[in-house]
């Protein structure tokens, strides 16, 4: 059985438990500001928490590879290690833009929270 969850009206907050908490960690609001999200939408949200958090943990690690890439790059050793490193940087950079798509698609559908 899914953990109840509920969310803030105001800045869009999820907390999982048995009530609404008594103001927002987030923005303070009242409780009287959250309402319950229903089974269904929660259940999906509990499904995707792992992979929304896979994909942030990746676009950390792409954002390290595109540093390495610039200094790569800045090194200047030689044409086709440049190469190499433009290369990873373009792809470093196209992986995190679809990312950032994918997890927009996620809150339109509520699997965020």
């Amino acid at each position: 059985m899914t953990v109840k969850k509920w969310r803030c009206g105001v800045c869009g907050y999820v907390h999982d438990g048995d009530g609404a908490p008594e103001q927002c960690p987030k923005c303070g609001a009242p409780q009287e500001k959250f309402t319950e999200i229903p089974e269904d939408q929660a259940n999906l949200i509990d499904k995707a928490r792992f992979t929304n958090q896979l994909h942030m943990e990746l676009s950390g690690v792409l954002e390290r590879v595109k540093e390495i890439a610039d200094e790569g790059i800045a090194d200047e050793l030689d044409p086709a290690c440049v190469a190499i490193f433009r290369k990873a940087l373009q792809s470093a950079t196209e992986l995190q833009q679809a990312i950032k798509a994918e997890i927009v698609t996620h809150i339109s559908k509520g699997k965020w929270g």
